[in-house]
């Protein structure tokens, strides 16, 4: 097991993702985020928060549970029967610039229906995905719009995020 990232260097990231939006979207244009469940959730708050500073207006955060969209839901080899959890979205995400935030972007699967969950929702204006770890090895052409950390870690290898809210730490692993 190898700490890729501690919890100094996620706070960092987060706020320089925070920049980065910031600089990357007019300031004209409605933005909220929303989190892919679970970690991905975390982040979405953490990142809300750090949004609203800079901003000095709030942006509305949101969790979105892809369960259903998955491709990998039918597949023989699972035994266990998925869990189902709420998406929860207290806004219109009608013509608001969605920032996507998954805690880790690998084969880009997950992205993908969650771009499906939200697009059954409404219509935003645009959908850029922001994520904590981007690593190599995707089955799909999708990348991260803001992305705070590549990783090359091989393919047989676990990226493992942690966090405060939902682990009792911060840090990143690969096992």
């Amino acid at each position: 097991m190898k700490i890729i990232l501690d919890s100094g260097q996620i706070e960092q990231i987060l706020n320089d993702l925070a920049e980065r939006i910031i600089s990357q979207i007019p300031p004209e244009f409605d933005i909220a985020t929303i989190g892919i469940r679970s970690r991905g959730e975390v982040l979405a708050q953490r990142l809300s928060s750090l949004l609203s500073k800079k901003l000095g207006k709030e942006v509305p955060c949101g969790t979105l549970d892809i369960t259903l969209y998955r491709d990998d839901l039918n597949l023989p080899q699972g035994a266990a029967q998925p869990q189902v959890r709420t998406t929860e979205i207290g806004f219109d995400v009608d013509d608001k610039i969605i920032i996507l935030v998954d805690d880790v972007l690998y084969t880009g699967r997950s992205a993908r229906a969650a771009m499906d969950a939200l697009i059954d929702l409404g219509r935003p204006r645009a959908i850029k995905l922001a994520v904590l770890v981007d690593r190599v090895g995707r089955e799909l052409p999708i990348q991260a719009d803001f992305a705070g950390y590549k990783s090359d870690a091989d393919p047989g290898r676990l990226v493992q995020v942690s966090l405060v809210e939902s682990d009792g730490k911060d840090e990143v692993v690969i096992e």
